[in-house]
């Protein structure tokens, strides 16, 4: 027990008075043996040592020196221990180390076991158990359900994982159909507007009908065009991110043969889907014009194209989120389209508002991207006919005219190029995100992840196992019905 110089001061007090009351008479302050001996042990620099009634209770005092001794120890000795002969006998100690030692601790009994330090015992008699273990990550994304985040932010890492196949497959088979049609485009639509500015009043007519098919025929083949390309990379896209999540990383060749049988299936897909839309489309409008003919008129044909309106926005919201994932099973579990629709309408039962928001997402995140890039070029299109042609459309000067349309022809085919690159990057990113979308479903329903976990073992093995994604789900498994109890008693 460590006394400072106040309790010292007070306990000196306290025995003044007892030996005051002692002698029964008044005495000298700083007299007595009581105060002497204590003044001589405040300058010893150790408190006051009471006997304790509990045996093996030590006090311990601290000298100047901060070197820590026990009331037994011998005022001899030197080191931790205690004092030297010359602090007994009232020489001032020497410095002391420069932090105080607690070497001095109370005795262990002997038949006490003391454990060796660093050592822990375990807490149970099963010695200590295992840590856990993060689930394996061979490639794009763990094996386990996946987080939103990572829903949000594999996308986006498989570009870099395999940039040749991705990239390069988008700009391949979306870039350059795209690029195809706008330029197409472009000079269908400069060869029209040609005509119709220098043909005579007689013929503007027939060559406006003219221009108005030739763009109808032009927008029917830009959109077979993509939707047969479209559905070309969505194949090669989702069967990359499937093997990326068993770490294999394959050539532009080994993805195609692996697709080049479902390519039927999935454009047929695409086909029956824009189909579908298109017939509904065209349902709300005959509906929106027969109307016409009613008591309401034309307010009633308004109201009745906006109510169809947006009933068919929430309709094609629920049944696209309900069939995201039909591509997916198409390629990767080889189903014709009817099972595959099916299959698309299970996983996702459940989870409906999960997959939502992955897609809303993003499609918002790469449309804002792609508005950031291709804004400055269509701006930059709109302003450079009138900059470089200001006269152009007077129609006064033909030089001007052809220079304003070769104008304009440049900087479309510009903003065309940039739009379908930042576009083809856009598809990979929310391919690549619907994919991810059917493998987290299938862990989550079926267990996917445990015959992943199983296939990429025993690759490491160097076995060969099947596709572990065409494998049945896990079921529980059958237990035998338990045999009736055998009658204690015979006859009973």
């Amino acid at each position: 027990m460590v006394c400072n110089s106040s309790e010292l001061l007070s306990a000196a007090r306290a025995a003044q008075q007892r030996d005051k009351r002692s002698r029964g008479g008044r005495m000298r302050p700083g007299s007595g043996s009581a105060y002497r001996g204590e003044r001589q042990r405040r300058r010893r620099g150790c408190a006051i040592m009471e006997a304790s009634d509990n045996p093996g209770d030590e006090r311990y005092c601290v000298s100047d020196n901060q070197t820590w001794w026990t009331p037994d120890a011998p005022q001899g000795a030197n080191g931790a221990g205690g004092e030297s002969a010359g602090n007994a006998a009232g020489q001032r100690p020497g410095p002391g180390p420069a932090h105080p030692g607690y070497a001095q601790q109370r005795q262990t009994p002997a038949w006490q076991h003391q454990q060796p330090a660093g050592q822990h015992q375990p807490l149970t008699g099963y010695g200590q158990q295992p840590g856990w273990a993060p689930p394996p990550k061979p490639g794009l994304v763990p094996l386990r359900p996946l987080g939103f985040g990572t829903l949000l932010g594999a996308p986006f890492q498989a570009l870099r994982q395999n940039p040749k196949i991705t990239v390069g497959a988008a700009l391949i088979l979306q870039g350059v159909p795209s690029i195809f049609v706008a330029v197409l485009t472009s000079a269908i639509v400069s060869l029209l507007l040609t005509r119709v500015t220098t043909a005579n009043a007689q013929d503007q007519s027939a060559i406006t009908a003219g221009a108005i098919g030739g763009s109808i025929l032009l927008g029917v083949l830009s959109i077979v065009v993509s939707t047969v390309f479209s559905a070309l990379l969505q194949g090669i896209v989702v069967t990359e991110v499937s093997r990326e999540t068993l770490g294999e990383k394959l050539s532009f060749g080994s993805l195609w043969r692996m697709v080049r049988g479902r390519m039927a299936a999935l454009i047929g897909w695409a086909f029956l889907f824009a189909l579908a839309w298109l017939l509904a489309l065209v349902t709300v409008i005959v509906v929106a014009l027969a109307s016409l003919g009613g008591p309401a008129g034309i307010i009633g044909a308004v109201l009745v194209g906006i109510a169809g309106g947006f009933g068919l926005i929430a309709v094609a919201i629920w049944i696209n989120t309900k069939l995201a994932i039909v591509p997916s099973a198409i390629v990767i579990e080889r189903l014709p389209i009817g099972a595959a629709v099916s299959r698309s309408w299970r996983l996702t039962t459940g989870y409906f508002w999960r997959t939502l928001g992955v897609i809303v997402l993003i499609a918002v995140i790469i449309g804002t991207v792609t508005q950031i890039i291709t804004t400055p070029f269509s701006l930059i299109g709109m302003m450079a006919g009138g900059i470089f042609a200001p006269t152009a459309l007077s129609g006064q000067d033909q030089s001007g005219v052809d220079q304003f349309l070769a104008v304009q022809l440049g900087t479309n085919i510009l903003a065309s190029i940039v739009g379908a690159v930042v576009g083809a990057i856009g598809s990979v990113v929310q391919t690549a995100a619907v994919a991810l979308l059917y493998i987290d479903l299938r862990m989550r329903k079926e267990g996917l992840d445990l015959h992943l976990v199983r296939f990429v073992e025993a690759r490491q093995a160097g076995q060969d196992l099947p596709d572990p994604y065409t494998q049945p789900a896990p079921t529980a498994p059958v237990w035998p019905a338990p045999a009736p109890p055998d009658a204690p008693w015979p006859g009973v």
